[in-house]
């Protein structure tokens, strides 16, 4: 990139970068048009920029016209995350559902078993995570009749797990996935996988109490690094008004039952206990 690129191009690149639909791309990169140093050495980015909007405006094309499509498979988020498990034929993606899940999908040894979504609910001691199955990825998948529609259901997901048979179903995965800018895991019938899953959701598990009694079930999904207010307003909004101070018991705290306040980050399994006014 030209180093004399002007604030509002690099605003319009990190716009670029951060945006998670076509439309929204769309817009950034011709920002970034509008924007970008024009002399003999910035032909190169601008060429690449016409070249990323020619290749939007043909996706913008097909989502249209499959806007009906997605809708027809659009899945209610349900759960603290959602696991989408996406890989090439033959994979194992549908016994892996169930292995993972209460889900029934059917499996059978012939290719292209999964028509539609399936979906499932993960238990990860006590915190419920939805899992959803789509249909094996192909070449060409994009120009298949419900081929973005699917790619959309993993693109609003929070994690992606891989799988695939050889490096080179591995490469036509990495290819009809280009723009899926999430968390990914390569399944590789790892007997931690739960665990796996929970670490890259980047979430941690919480539980809170009453005094004198003992921790509450199921615990509480947040993210890592949250506070004690960040609990508190997940328990219930007038918590933090009549916040007095909480007691923790678990990794977060020197020792148990220590006192702290709103701004105390939590971790894994801590259990809280809210004090109010």
């Amino acid at each position: 990139m030209p180093i004399n690129a002007k604030p509002e191009f690099l605003r319009a690149r990190a716009k670029y970068s951060e945006a998670n639909t076509t439309n929204e791309k769309l817009k950034a990169l011709y920002e970034m048009l509008k924007t970008a140093p024009k002399h003999k050495g910035s032909e190169v980015l601008i060429a690449d920029i016409n070249s990323k909007i020619a290749k939007h405006k043909r996706l913008a094309e097909k989502e249209a016209t499959q806007k009906k499509g997605r809708a027809k498979f659009s899945i209610k988020k349900e759960g603290s995350a959602t696991v989408c498990l996406v890989g090439t034929t033959n994979s194992g993606k549908s016994t892996l559902l169930k292995k993972l899940t209460n889900a029934k999908p059917e499996i059978a040894i012939y290719p292209f078993t999964t028509k539609i979504p399936q979906i499932g609910t993960l238990d990860y001691h006590g915190v419920k995570l939805q899992v959803i199955e789509i249909p094996s990825i192909t070449k060409g998948f994009r120009d298949t009749k419900n081929g973005l529609a699917f790619l959309s259901i993993a693109r609003t997901s929070d994690i992606i797990i891989l799988m695939f048979n050889n490096d080179k179903e591995k490469k036509l995965l990495d290819g009809e996935l280009y723009d899926v800018d999430l968390p990914k895991l390569i399944f590789k019938n790892q007997s931690n996988l739960k665990d796996r899953i929970w670490n890259k959701l980047g979430l941690i598990k919480v539980y809170t109490k009453q005094p004198g009694k003992e921790k509450e079930h199921p615990p509480v999904s947040l993210k890592k690094n949250s506070c004690v207010r960040d609990l508190a307003e997940h328990v219930h909004k007038d918590f933090i008004e009549k916040f007095k101070f909480a007691r923790i018991w678990g990794k977060s705290v020197k020792f148990n039952s220590q006192r702290v306040g709103l701004d105390h980050t939590l971790k894994d399994d801590d259990i809280v206990e809210l004090h109010t006014n």
